[in-house]
């Protein structure tokens, strides 16, 4: 399974060739969501009265949450311990819901291949 992050199905909506392999994971039933993603993106979706995209993307695979606060606290300290500032609670607790469900996760966001530098996880590449 391959937890999609925001960044990715923002360009993949514009219609970016990086985003190509979201059409076959959808056709092998790889791709799954989680709430933070959803509400980052439903709102975009919406407010650009794209609805049949929202409900469509309310149809993916929700995978469930059970936030760790302590575990975030450590992830946010190793990453100021390595010089990787400003990262934002949303990707920490989606790194976290991805590590727990071992799943990978397809991001563009720079933070992410920071912290798989000192976080081990697996990224979508």
């Amino acid at each position: 399974m391959v937890l999609i992050d925001t960044s990715v199905w923002i360009e993949y909506f514009k219609g970016n060739p990086k985003t190509r392999d979201i059409n076959k994971l959808i056709d092998e039933n790889c791709i799954c969501i989680n709430h933070i993603i959803l509400a980052e993106l439903r709102p975009i979706l919406r407010t650009r009265q794209q609805y049949e995209l929202d409900d469509l993307i309310s149809y993916l695979p929700i995978i469930p949450m059970n936030i760790n606060w302590d575990e975030i606290i450590q992830m946010q300290c190793s990453n100021i311990r390595n010089g990787i500032n400003n990262v934002g609670l949303p990707d920490l607790i989606i790194l976290q819901n991805a590590m727990q469900n071992k799943i990978m996760i397809w991001t563009f966001d720079k933070h992410f291949q920071l912290m798989n530098k000192i976080i081990k996880f697996k990224l979508y590449e």
